[in-house]
């Protein structure tokens, strides 16, 4: 058992069993004790939030939709959002989280990811009983091989394949995730053989954001992987400006240039890309690189998605 003076800071993650892979990029455990309180933004991204806590419950302090008050989970279930939310701790923190793409959502939660779009929410009200279990069954395992396999066991337990999205949405879907959020919502709508308006319903209806909304996020997503990436390659955010190359991370990533890329880090994540650095530097460090450069790749995890760590073997990352 820890002393109460050690400090333990441990980050793990592994690829889910293959038959799910489709529905969930990657797992994430994490676990802090014996740190300095403090504040992280869960940022917009292309995966809906499951977590389930270990040690203490998940404190949200201001949620992506500001009518909802600040709220403790023991398992939270969100959906896509465009606008970050708060997370609060003070000085300890442990959970697991999924990667679930809003193509899983109906799978594995048993409804569509358009419901909960914007959205936090306790964990058993979308899912009953099973998020206590799921809880209770992390917090017996004795490490993170054995936490990744109960969540492989759960899911798939639950797995429905015969409740996916219908083909034009989810083929909509992969292709803003393989063009990185560069393509026209026009041209989905043309290979849909749909009006955008009824892309546009449809689309927000399965994947909880419009076409638009949706590659805006995912081109955000790329490019703030990318540059965590980067600053933890250089070992530090001290000219960020330069040494990591925004204006060129902006034209890589899409932007019409380094101020449009300023702007829309403003509007998802609350601020420009060198103060969320710097915020974050040490959560990047620890939590957001591995498999980071990969975003692009379609490996066995199917088009679109992120190959993350090795198959159940977590690849795991610690500080003293």
């Amino acid at each position: 058992m820890d002393s109460p003076d050690s400090v333990v800071n441990e980050y793990a993650q592994a690829r889910p069993a293959p038959p799910l892979r489709p529905y969930v990029a990657w797992y994430s455990g994490y676990r802090q004790r014996g740190v300095a309180p403090a504040r992280h933004r869960g940022l917009p991204s292309p995966y809906l939030t499951v977590i389930f806590t270990l040690d203490e419950p998940l404190t949200v302090a201001a949620h992506p939709d500001a009518r909802q008050a600040a709220q403790t989970y023991d398992a939270l279930v969100g959906g896509l959002h465009t606008t970050p939310a708060l997370i609060t701790h003070a000085g300890a923190q442990s959970g697991v989280q999924l990667a679930l793409g809003p193509l899983g959502a109906r799978v594995l939660l048993g409804l569509p990811a358009g419901e909960l779009g914007g959205l936090d929410l306790p964990a058993d009200a979308v899912l009953g009983r099973f998020a206590g279990e799921v809880c209770d069954r992390l917090r017996s395992a004795g490490d993170w091989r054995d936490r990744f396999a109960v969540l492989d066991a759960a899911l798939l337990a639950r797995l429905r394949p015969d409740r996916a999205v219908s083909e034009p949405v989810a083929r909509a879907w992969r292709a803003l995730l393989r063009g990185g959020g560069a393509v026209p919502a026009g041209a989905l709508a043309s290979e849909a053989g749909w009006s955008g308006r009824h892309l546009a319903d449809r689309f927000r209806a399965e994947i909880g954001l419009t076409p638009k909304a949706a590659a805006r996020v995912v081109r955000f997503d790329r490019a703030r992987r990318l540059l965590a990436a980067r600053a933890a390659a250089s070992g530090s955010v001290r000219g960020v400006d330069d040494g990591l190359g925004l204006a060129a991370l902006a034209a890589e990533c899409g932007y019409f240039d380094q101020a449009h890329m300023a702007r829309e880090f403003r509007a998802l994540a609350g601020c420009p890309p060198s103060r969320w650095l710097a915020e974050e530097f040490r959560n990047v460090q620890v939590t957001e690189v591995l498999g980071a450069e990969g975003w692009e790749d379609e490996g066995p995890a199917g088009p679109g998605q992120w190959p993350a760590a090795t198959d159940h073997d977590p690849e795991e990352a610690r500080s003293p």
